[in-house]
């Protein structure tokens, strides 16, 4: 049966299972928790970040690129328009540098979700891909980030019906990357009925120049997308399944699944540190109170790192959790000099000392 058809059925029935089915599906995929706190030395705030830090990459030297402002349907949200920060984790003053736009981008429209950095090995430039939503459309921005004017110039937008509800990148090229799709239809209906029956129908994509094919699918709301050190492998943030994949990287850019995870929470994103190789993953405790969002009872945050994911025994530790009052729904989190640095959906960004 097609998956459409899967749907009108689906509506026909809902009317007679939505009690019954909701509360199962909500037992099963929600996670509806409530965890104490679990905080973590010399907590930061970092300046003028107060709308959101979705997603945060760092760079070998200490240099971290930050994705503000997400406009989300359903959640929070700054009317400006979205912003590229970037943060020298050297600097004990842990200043955000806004980026300067060029100016035949057009930035009113610029919603950053996703995002990632490739550094060219043959001249060490800096490529920033980042997933863009003007007027809630997907399609990918490539920049190349120029340091000594703190800006960024605009290379090339890319779209392609294969990417067509984009949540984030993993760049392996100047031009080539894989992305996520958290959705499988593009209706805002129809994406609303599959959040809610949880279709196993999300997707990952590999687009070059050459070539665009799907290369995973079967996900339950595919998120967060990054890579080993080595390359070698592909781990995808399943949300609702509460799991990360491991997938093997072929020369052909397929890749083969080789395990899944379980994480017992709603990962986001995901950051691997560069030397451990250690996967770092900002969580939703409650998926209620992030999609139900009330500012007297917010949703919490919660931090998870996977040490040894290849291992027979990988070693997965709660590193933070807070219930809301500090930090909001914390979406990502990477690690540089005994530091980590927390990014939210819609709420502020934390820097806070490791040991």
């Amino acid at each position: 049966m097609g998956k459409l058809a899967i749907i009108s059925v689906a509506i026909a029935a809902l009317s007679v299972l939505l009690g019954e089915r909701v509360l199962n599906i909500s037992k099963r995929y929600l996670i509806y928790r409530e965890l104490g706190n679990k905080h973590l030395p010399n907590c930061v705030a970092l300046k003028n970040i107060e709308h959101g830090s979705e997603d945060i990459t760092v760079v070998g030297d200490g240099l971290a690129f930050i994705s503000a402002g997400l406009k989300f349907p359903g959640l929070p949200s700054s009317d400006e328009p979205g912003k590229i920060y970037t943060l020298d984790l050297k600097d004990p003053n842990l200043k955000p540098v806004e980026l300067r736009m060029p100016r035949n981008f057009d930035l009113e429209s610029f919603n950053p979700h996703g995002i990632s950095v490739y550094t060219d090995p043959s001249d060490d430039t800096i490529y920033l891909f980042v997933v863009n939503h003007p007027q809630f459309e997907s399609q990918i921005e490539i920049f190349k980030y120029v340091a000594d004017g703190s800006s960024l110039v605009h290379l090339k937008t890319i779209k392609h019906e294969l990417l067509h509800s984009l949540n984030d990148v993993v760049a392996v090229g100047v031009e080539s990357f894989y992305a996520t799709n958290d959705h499988y239809f593009s209706n805002n209906l129809l994406k609303t009925l599959e959040i809610l029956l949880l279709m196993p129908w999300t997707n990952v994509v590999f687009y070059s120049p050459k070539e665009v094919k799907v290369v995973s699918d079967g996900y339950h709301f595919a998120n967060g997308i990054n890579m080993s050190p080595d390359q070698r492998y592909i781990y995808v943030a399943n949300i609702f399944n509460h799991s990360v994949n491991v997938l093997e990287k072929k020369k052909d850019n397929t890749l083969t699944p080789v395990k899944s995870l379980p994480l017992g929470s709603l990962c986001d994103n995901i950051e691997v540190d560069p030397e451990t190789g250690d996967l770092w993953l900002g969580c939703h405790i409650n998926a209620k109170k992030l999609f139900l969002f009330d500012p007297k009872d917010p949703p919490g945050s919660e931090i998870i790192r996977i040490q040894n994911i290849l291992s027979d025994e990988p070693v997965v530790t709660q590193v933070y959790t807070d219930d809301g009052n500090v930090l909001m729904g914390s979406s990502v989190a990477t690690v540089y000099g005994g530091k980590l640095l927390i990014g939210t959906v819609f709420h502020k960004a934390l820097c806070c000392d490791l040991k």
